[in-house]
């Protein structure tokens, strides 16, 4: 019996990240993912362009694994990622147009 509750105990545990799911950030990285590399391809991106781009989604991916780390995202939480990722959207669409290209 005890060893029961300790698995349980144990399995929610480590379910409750999963919880604090952000299925909307998550498809809308996918997607920025996916423009970076769509740049890269046709030559709108430069290396350091890139370089700069990918960083600030990492970073961006380490602020939503630290708001799910407690194992809920707040709508402050939520909010702040959100502002983060149409920023991060900006970048991309002012680096992809400007005069600059690999070619």
């Amino acid at each position: 019996m005890l060893r029961q509750i300790v698995i349980m105990a144990a399995l929610a545990a480590i379910s409750v990240p999963a919880l604090a799911g952000t299925p909307r950030l998550d498809a809308r990285e996918h997607n920025q993912r996916d423009r970076i590399v769509q740049g890269v391809r046709s030559g709108e991106l430069t290396r350091p362009e890139t370089r700069r781009l990918v960083v600030g989604e990492r970073r961006l991916h380490m602020h939503e694994r630290y708001a799910k780390s407690d194992g809920v995202v707040t709508a402050g939480e939520r909010a702040r990622l959100e502002r983060n990722a149409d920023r991060m959207s900006a970048r991309i669409y002012r680096q992809k147009h400007d005069p600059q290209s690999r070619w």
